[in-house]
């Protein structure tokens, strides 16, 4: 009984102390100078759209947006 009295506030300190040891948060990574419709330089994006064309990138939104991640359009479909 001892023992788990020293215990106690021994891991009360510990979890205490380890809040005070948080690293900095900066944003780093990406850049966003460029427009999304300018495009990339792997290939990772949908075939036959051609980087620049921004009617293309905007039409390519409307249809994904419509089709894939519509849940009405999904749910109520006429089969």
């Amino acid at each position: 009984m001892k023992r788990l009295t020293l215990l106690i506030p021994a891991l009360v300190i510990v979890a205490g102390l380890s809040a005070c040891g948080e690293k900095p948060q900066t944003l780093s990574g990406t850049k966003n100078d460029v427009p999304a419709y300018m495009g990339t330089n792997n290939g990772f994006s949908a075939p036959g759209w051609k980087a620049g064309d921004k009617n293309s990138w905007e039409q390519g939104l409307k249809v994904r947006m419509q089709n894939s991640q519509n849940e009405y359009n999904k749910l109520n479909t006429d089969k």
